[in-house]
């Protein structure tokens, strides 16, 4: 996720509950949750798709890296 992203949902966030005197997890539930919300918003499709495809490659390179490990390889 990119830090410009992060930043503006930390700032509407904040600014909510400044406003409004709730805390975060009243005014927007899961944190988990509302990230995944957020990023839907605020990322375009075309990058979150691109994005999700680049960490299962990540993952599944850890993956074979660690049956090397356990291999001996």
């Amino acid at each position: 996720m990119d830090r410009a992203v992060v930043l503006q949902a930390v700032k509407d966030v904040t600014a909510h509950c400044a406003e409004t005197g709730e805390s975060p997890r009243t005014a927007f539930g899961d944190p988990d949750a509302y990230a995944a919300q957020t990023v839907a918003r605020l990322v375009p499709a075309d990058r979150a798709a691109r994005e999700k495809r680049h960490r299962a490659v990540e993952g599944a390179l850890d993956v074979l890296g660690r049956i090397g490990d356990v291999a001996g390889l």
